[in-house]
């Protein structure tokens, strides 16, 4: 018996050791491929492919990336089979891939498949105007080649009116060239890397070419310009925002930014399993990772272990620069509300009465909040997609439904998945509603903390028919963008 309990317990160490390198490897290989070290990816990315115990959660994003350090190592076949396999797995950045097997086919001659991709890479990016540009202005390389200066022509003046302020595109020229109709090694010196990037949907603006309209039309009327006037305010406009960002990016290079990010499912046969909340962990941590979070993940974790957890991630806070440090803590499965105080519920935890709550549960306001005030962060967010049923009915009449709205501390965002004193529920897909459309807005560049859980509040709404009202408090000083740009 004694064997036995030793020999789970090494199991498990194994494990959560295997768990915590496969984050370690991808986090190396994501730096790797920034660096344009593409060797370096695919040697780290293949090894952790290769692991059977590897976290297959990763996999489309391996894939995704060591198929286009494939490309720019002119290994196309390569390429082509883990874009391929990243489709497969359902990657939701389907412009990139599908733009990167255009490239594919163009660098092994096959034009008339690369046309086809470009074109449906086009139509995948639609809604985000800086990958557009970046495909379009590519587009534009590949139908000089093929001798279609009017094809490039247009797509290069599309692109840049996509993508105003980006500098390099603003220079670009495309001409016609004889001598190649193919892409060769040379063409992709200066392309652009892709890191995951958004594809979410923007309202649609028409063009402002089309924005003028006269009374009357007469026959062979050129087109009359807009005003010098409304020129001169929508550059004005366009300039004052980039000078606002480029200012943000400026005084906040420096910042540090930690997440504790914790997602429990495994809950005893006495509470049940909830579906979503390891994925929905898994898949924040990796968003917050592309927003220059240094994310501790925790799933499916006991009392011991978050507050372990806590303590690391306090202490980070602690010592992080002051004034340039901000904290986020994440959490989903279950919750309850007992008394004026939330508590989160480890899947160790037995409650058999109402005063085992505070004993085996962790309390929000005590342990996360006050911890997170007392130190250096200039700001502290704090998530919480826990609003579910009561998990201990048959143990408590004390205990209220959903979460209660608490005290907000110094410097504080504090965002529920529903409104105080109500609940959502888990889900039918990859994650809970709530978490399925903060990842959507995560994404989004460009957006002040208030509009990402503004975004999130309004698709929630409307999703769950009315039903589900997120609610958020804040007592922050100054702004807060997950991504810039």
């Amino acid at each position: 018996m004694k064997q036995s309990i030793l020999g789970l317990c090494l199991l498990a160490l194994v494990s959560t050791l295997s768990v915590a390198q496969d984050y370690k490897t991808y986090d190396e290989g994501i730096a790797k491929f920034r660096a344009q070290d593409y060797d370096g990816v695919i040697d780290l990315f293949s090894g952790m492919l290769a692991s059977p115990e590897r976290n297959k959660r990763y996999d489309e994003d391996l894939y995704f990336y060591r198929g286009q350090s494939y490309y720019f190592k002119d290994k196309t076949e390569d390429a082509l089979s883990d874009l391929d396999k990243a489709l497969e797995l359902k990657h939701f950045n389907k412009a990139v891939i599908t733009w990167f097997k255009a490239r594919c086919y163009d660098k092994k001659g096959n034009t008339g498949q690369a046309e086809s991709y470009y074109k449906e890479a086009v139509g995948y990016a639609e809604n985000n105007k800086k990958v557009s540009a970046q495909i379009l202005a590519d587009r534009a390389q590949f139908y000089a080649r093929q001798g279609n200066q009017e094809a490039a022509n247009n797509d290069l003046a599309l692109a840049k009116s996509l993508d105003p302020a980006n500098a390099d595109l603003a220079k670009a020229t495309v001409s016609t060239s004889k001598s190649t109709t193919t892409r060769g090694a040379g063409d992709d010196k200066k392309s652009t890397q892709v890191i995951v990037k958004s594809n979410q949907k923007e309202t649609k603006k028409e063009p402002a070419a089309n924005t003028n309209t006269a009374t009357t039309t007469k026959p062979n009327q050129q087109q009359t310009t807009p005003p010098v006037q409304q020129q001169q305010q929508a550059t004005e406009q366009s300039t004052a925002n980039t000078a606002m960002i480029s200012s943000l990016v400026s005084t906040y290079k420096d910042e540090k930014r930690y997440a504790l990010v914790i997602g429990n499912s495994s809950y005893g046969n006495a509470v049940g399993i909830l579906k979503n909340p390891v994925n929905d962990a898994t898949d924040v941590s990796t968003e917050l990772r592309k927003s220059n979070f240094e994310v501790q993940l925790l799933t499916n974790a006991t009392y011991v272990q978050m507050r372990e957890a806590m303590r690391k991630f306090q202490e980070k806070l602690v010592n992080g620069p002051k004034d340039q440090t901000v904290g986020l803590f994440y959490y989903a499965g279950h919750g309850v509300q007992y008394g004026d105080e939330n508590y989160l519920v480890p899947v160790d935890a037995n409650v058999q009465f109402e005063d085992d709550i505070v004993r085996m549960c962790f309390p929000v306001q005590k342990m996360v909040l006050a911890n997170m005030e007392r130190s250096n962060s200039r700001m502290n967010i704090v998530i919480l997609d826990a609003c579910r049923n009561n998990p201990f009915p048959a143990a408590t009449r004390s205990v209220s439904q959903g979460l209660v709205e608490m005290k907000r501390a110094r410097g504080s965002f504090i965002a529920y998945a529903t409104a105080p004193g109500s609940v959502a529920s888990d889900g039918a897909g990859r994650n809970g509603l709530y978490t399925q459309e903060l990842l959507k807005a995560l994404r989004k560049p460009g957006l002040t903390i208030e509009q990402v859980f503004k975004d999130v509040r309004m698709n929630v709404l409307r999703l769950s028919g009315e039903k589900q009202f997120t609610w958020d408090s804040s007592n922050i000083v100054g702004e807060f963008y997950f991504k810039f740009q």
